[in-house]
């Protein structure tokens, strides 16, 4: 996680941290995570504990270096801790690395993190659900969270059925049976009055978590509406099940002829 490409430290901080801590440097002439694995089993092997190593990670966690980006401080937390959990470790809000939580299995990890995002991914959130909202998870935004998952499901349908408009209007339009009893999106083959019953349940589900949770976000101010962390683990979990109902959908464009 410490020399990820993309978010990781860059090489030239590998080397400031290793030198103000004096950890021998392997050198920049090889991998990132290769230069930090021989410096760190070096300086292990030479002290016979991992101090440290501890101290090179609280240096890498101030969250004074996190002003502008705090986002990127909640991603390389969350993905530490899921590591360092299995030796009974995490770091917390202060980037300080205390005693947690031992894990044994990766479920464990997942649930021990005591990350939401842990716990998004140990439910098998769907992709599309996590591509809307992401940045706002990583910013700890429950409010604008939930408003950007719930946008999701629409903009899948759009996209699927190539149909505009929003909300109620569009699901109606995309959804619902018609005159002609053939739906643009259907999620079953519609071949009984069960099968029609349930495409009808599932467009009055989407219009509800929009009335729900949604509408309200959208036109409330945050300081009067509070999104906990157990409803939104709700509503994406409800919005995963829509998406994976979309991913086995036929689609009938002439419908929209």
């Amino acid at each position: 996680m410490l020399a990820d490409t993309q978010d990781g430290l860059k090489g030239s901080e590998i080397g400031q941290l290793l030198e103000r801590l004096e950890i021998e440097d392997p050198g920049a002439g090889i991998t990132k995570w290769k230069r930090l694995e021989e410096a760190f089993v070096r300086r292990q092997n030479q002290d016979g504990h991992p101090q440290r190593i501890i101290t090179f990670i609280r240096r890498v966690m101030e969250p004074s270096k996190y002003v502008h980006r705090p986002e990127l401080f909640t991603l390389r937390q969350d993905q530490l801790n899921e590591v360092l959990t299995f030796v009974g470790l995490r770091v917390d809000e202060k980037g300080v690395v205390r005693r947690g939580a031992q894990s044994s299995t990766l479920d464990e990890a997942s649930r021990n993190a005591t990350s939401l995002r842990a716990e998004l991914r140990r439910r098998d959130t769907h992709d599309e659900v996590l591509r809307y909202c992401t940045v706002e998870l990583l910013k700890k935004n429950n409010f604008h969270a939930s408003l950007e998952a719930t946008k999701s499901v629409f903009g899948r349908v759009r996209q699927m059925s190539g149909l505009g408009g929003d909300g109620a209007t569009l699901i109606d339009a995309a959804l619902s049976l018609g005159k002609s009893g053939e739906p643009v999106i259907a999620i079953n083959d519609l071949a009984s009055q069960t099968d029609r019953d349930e495409q009808a349940g599932f467009a009055n589900l989407i219009k509800g978590l929009a009335g729900m949770f949604r509408n309200p976000v959208a036109h409330d101010p945050r300081v009067l509406r509070t999104v906990t962390d157990t409803q939104l683990l709700e509503l994406v979990t409800s919005l995963s099940m829509v998406h994976r109902r979309l991913d086995a959908a036929t689609i009938n464009r002439q419908s929209t002829s």
